[in-house]
């Protein structure tokens, strides 16, 4: 098991909440476990299914047609 914080930048954009809130849809059926917080998102999980969870947030975010910045810290140190 592995443990991502990550938050998600949407730049120069005016739809930023809404291009953050699809992305967290996409997580939904990864098999990982998450949690939302106000400045960041909790992903718990096999490796294989965080790392992959973190492409398709990102994938999903930047099919806005804009640039996104993505900051992730991974940790697999037990909770």
């Amino acid at each position: 098991m592995i443990h991502a914080e990550v938050a998600l930048y949407p730049l120069k954009t005016d739809n930023a909440t809404n291009i953050i809130n699809n992305s967290l849809q996409s997580l939904q059926g990864q098999g990982v476990s998450y949690q939302v917080g106000s400045m960041d998102t909790h992903i718990h999980g096999e490796e294989e299914q965080v790392w992959r969870s973190l492409k398709k947030l990102f994938d999903e975010a930047q099919s806005s047609g804009g640039e996104v910045s993505m900051v992730v810290t991974i940790t697999n140190a037990a909770d």
